[in-house]
């Protein structure tokens, strides 16, 4: 997305960073003046690097499973039973509960079906849901945002992360938060200061997108979500992906408005010495699954009220590679989670791992297009009617849905 495309304010004291097209700066108090009443939200978490799926949700089932990973398998006796077929990553224990209550359906075979086996061209196609091409200037987010109606405020969609990631840039403006610390306002001279900048500016709009922002953020200030503790005995891991979960979660319980909250995570790369029930990416896939389950026990008095999708922008090879790792692939794993979902079962298209049903003789094929993941949680939660402005060129038939959430 071009510069001149979006008019960005930022405030270098207080952390804050809106961006959006033409919007009247009266948005910010108005809508955080106003109290906030529970909503439904969508939570996106996007795994950067390729998370392999074989080990996320190992295949214990086929035997050409083992025979292609010789060392970095998930032994049978070692992956969590999910349905006789399907295991979980032991690290993953934290989420068999949600499992068990039906609340959470993993996908085997979640991607997008432009073949490229490049990170950055994958994610970009993920976030922008254009798949193959490379001149979408928004984020398929927000488009569902403008396709939702306004007006729209602040807090309706944030990224618990340093920048605004291409899925929610775009007209409607978004939020990009490192920290609920980037909350505080200015103290003592540091404040008047801060005024007084934007008091004394030239350009009456500039004078008053000031105002509305300084006043919004003491609006904001007042309520403190970093005040609010997490429920039912949820631990969250004291982890960057842990942190945001648990920020996330206060947002939500603050009433700001929130809709759609989006963050990521990396180093799913494993391309040397990846590891099987132990070692890099079984500590990586810990903290992933302690995060959600803190989020998901957090909210498990009012699980109908949110929708948590993960979505990586594409797998690795079923054959480990000589390194005792795996190399860029194609399908991979997805979680859909909430009170809405159908859970207890893995979702899949499951053929086999020989050649011919791999794609390309080395890949998972796909399952499930991501924009019908994304395009049915919008629909069946946030209440979004038309998903052709959010995935263009895209049909988004409910038969290629995953069936996972109830209508």
């Amino acid at each position: 997305m071009t510069m001149r495309r979006r008019t960005f304010l930022q405030t270098a004291s207080a952390g804050l960073a809106f961006a959006g097209v033409g919007v009247a700066p009266s948005f910010l108090r108005a809508a955080a003046a106003q109290p906030g009443a529970k909503r439904k939200v969508f939570v996106l978490v996007i795994q950067r690097g390729a998370c392999d799926a074989f080990s996320v949700l190992p295949p214990v089932g086929e035997s050409r499973y083992f025979d292609m990973r010789p060392t970095i398998a998930i032994p049978a006796s070692e992956a969590l039973r999910l349905d006789g077929f399907f295991g979980l990553h032991p690290s993953l224990a934290a989420l068999k509960p949600f499992f068990d209550q039906k609340v959470l359906a993993p996908v085997m075979g979640a991607g997008s079906p432009d073949p490229t086996r490049s990170h950055f061209d994958a994610q970009d196609f993920l976030e922008s849901g254009t798949p193959g091409v490379k001149r979408t200037e928004d984020g398929c987010l927000d488009r569902a945002m403008a396709s939702m109606g306004g007006p729209h405020g602040p807090f309706d969609a944030v990224a618990l992360q340093p920048t605004l990631p291409r899925i929610l840039q775009g007209a409607v403006p978004a939020l990009a938060l490192g920290s609920l610390d980037d909350f505080r306002l200015p103290q003592g001279s540091a404040s008047g200061g801060f005024e007084s900048m934007y008091a004394t500016a030239l350009d009456r709009t500039m004078r008053g997108v000031g105002d509305e922002a300084f006043q919004a953020m003491k609006d904001l200030d007042s309520k403190d979500p970093r005040a609010i503790k997490p429920a039912n005995g949820a631990a969250y891991p004291n982890s960057a992906l842990g942190k945001r979960m648990q920020q996330i979660a206060q947002l939500i319980k603050a009433d700001l408005g929130l809709r759609i909250a989006v963050t990521d995570c990396g180093g799913w790369d494993t391309h040397v010495a990846q590891g099987s029930s132990k070692g890099q990416l079984a500590n990586r896939l810990q903290d992933f699954g302690d995060s959600l389950a803190a989020f998901l026990t957090d909210f498990s008095d009012r699980m109908d009220d949110i929708c948590l999708v993960t979505l990586t922008e594409f797998g690795r090879t079923a054959r480990e590679n000589g390194n005792r790792g795996t190399d860029h692939g194609h399908g991979s794993a997805a979680f859909i989670a909430g009170g809405g979902v159908k859970g207890g079962r893995v979702l899949n298209a499951w053929k086999g791992l020989r050649d011919e049903d791999l794609n390309d003789a080395r890949d998972l094929k796909l399952a499930f297009d991501t924009r019908a993941i994304l395009g049915e949680a919008l629909t069946k939660h946030l209440g979004l009617r038309d998903l052709g402005p959010v995935f263009p060129g895209y049909a988004n038939d409910p038969r290629s849905w995953t069936g996972a959430l109830r209508a």
